[in-house]
């Protein structure tokens, strides 16, 4: 799958994910856009919203925040494509927690490594499969 996103959603997860009152916390959100022919999934809005553990090793979005994300998302003609969250000390790839943790086949996992914080590095993934056997492929991402 190719799924495109606006820059300025890329810089305002980059952003938030390195603000000193969270960091080096993972910084979490969700994605929603719509599903284009040929296999194209375009990300029309990102929704920053909170990691209630408050850890730099996982993430759980605040539920009430899920929820109005959502609501939002039904307003605005959009779907639920999955989400994204960053990782502050290790690469753009899902961490065994995040395949375990991946009960959506049919969302895309965005993941923004801030390791080199100079560089950060933003990936997309589908996972799918039986837990304990996860498959995972990496999605061609697109930075409009």
């Amino acid at each position: 799958m190719k799924i495109t996103i606006p820059r300025q959603d890329v810089e305002r997860m980059v952003a938030h994910s390195m603000n000193l009152k969270q960091w080096p916390e993972e910084a979490c959100g969700l994605i929603a856009g719509i599903d284009r022919p040929a296999g194209i999934r375009e990300i029309r809005k990102v929704y920053i919203l909170t990691n209630v553990d408050h850890s730099r090793e996982h993430f759980t979005i605040d539920p009430k925040e899920h929820l109005a994300a959502v609501k939002d998302m039904r307003t605005r003609g959009l779907k639920p494509l999955g989400n994204w969250h960053s990782h502050p000390e290790s690469p753009s790839r899902p961490s065994e927690e995040d395949k375990r943790l991946a009960n959506d086949s049919g969302a895309s996992y965005l993941i923004l490594s801030l390791e080199d914080t100079e560089h950060p590095v933003l990936n997309a993934f589908h996972i799918e499969g039986p837990e304990g056997d996860r498959t995972v492929r990496k999605e061609e991402l697109i930075v409009e």
